[in-house]
């Protein structure tokens, strides 16, 4: 039965989903490069880690949640020969379908259980435990992390047996994520620099057949200029990029994330990377 968990990145999401599973009562140690992201946890009942092998080591589970494909496969490259033999990494990470493919190589490499897992959500579900996790990988392995989904996420729901399928949805989920945030943007800035209240756009979709709890919730971020992060800029320009991947590889036409890309881009390199993706309202100024 699993009751260890290794957390390899305390950031915005991996810190939420390792407060989670210690409400669970799972017995979790962290780790994170930036050792200051880590050591807070140690006050809600984790063990911090010096290092990635030795947070791993004796774990269960081993949960990653780092920025990209380069930065999972670095930290696990040096730490899956410390894991058990009868560990099971649950990659949660969006890294895209090549980058999955590549991560799932290197543990089979070293004989290791490897699911793609994903989750779909931002900072306060992660913090609440309520994300939606998006499995893929053999079902024979679920006894093992079903303790570690149900103390992540409202729900599990089990793509396919393939790693990659995991990535495959929430590819398309961030596709329609980005693509609400970037109209939003766009709708919020054209009343504004048309002289209307921005506020009256929100208002006048709320709760007819347009209105969406998301465009409410970034709509309300533009407007008021507060973009503490939930769902990192410097991210979801990352993520527009592995979109525009898969549309290619799927033989589908890429214009419209490209589109979102580029607007995402323009306003993380006019200093925004750092804060919420609802920053994207300034690069239509």
């Amino acid at each position: 039965m699993t009751s260890s968990v290794a957390v390899l990145g305390t950031g915005i999401m991996g810190a939420g989903m390792a407060r989670s599973l210690v409400r669970a009562g799972l017995d979790v140690t962290v780790w994170n490069r930036s050792a200051d992201k880590a050591r807070p946890l140690a006050d809600e009942g984790a063990k911090v880690a010096a290092d990635a092998p030795g947070a791993v080591s004796g774990a269960d589970v081993i949960v990653t949640m780092l920025f990209d494909g380069d930065a999972v496969a670095e930290v696990m490259g040096r730490a899956l020969e410390a894991t058990r033999q009868d560990a099971v990494w649950a990659q949660t990470s969006t890294v895209g379908l090549a980058d999955t493919q590549r991560l799932a190589q290197l543990a089979s490499q070293h004989g290791r259980g490897f699911i793609d897992a994903p989750v779909l959500g931002t900072k306060q579900p992660a913090e609440q435990g309520e994300l939606i996790v998006l499995a893929g990988g053999p079902r024979e392995l679920e006894p093992t992390v079903a303790p570690v989904f149900e103390a992540i996420g409202s729900k599990t729901i089990w793509v396919g047996e393939r790693a990659g399928d995991g990535q495959a949805l929430k590819l398309a989920l961030n596709s329609w994520v980005l693509s609400i945030t970037a109209a939003t943007a766009q709708a919020i800035a054209l009343a504004r620099d048309l002289g209307v209240d921005p506020q009256l756009f929100l208002d006048a979709i709320r709760g007819g057949g347009t209105d969406s709890p998301y465009a409410q919730l970034k709509g309300k971020a533009m407007i008021t200029g507060d973009f503490a992060p939930a769902f990192g800029l410097a991210g979801a320009v990352k993520d527009a990029e592995l979109i525009v991947e898969a549309l290619l590889q799927a033989g589908d036409d890429p214009s419209l994330m490209r589109a979102i890309h580029d607007l995402m881009s323009v306003a993380a390199s006019a200093g925004h990377a750092g804060e919420d993706m609802a920053a994207v309202v300034h690069a239509f100024r």
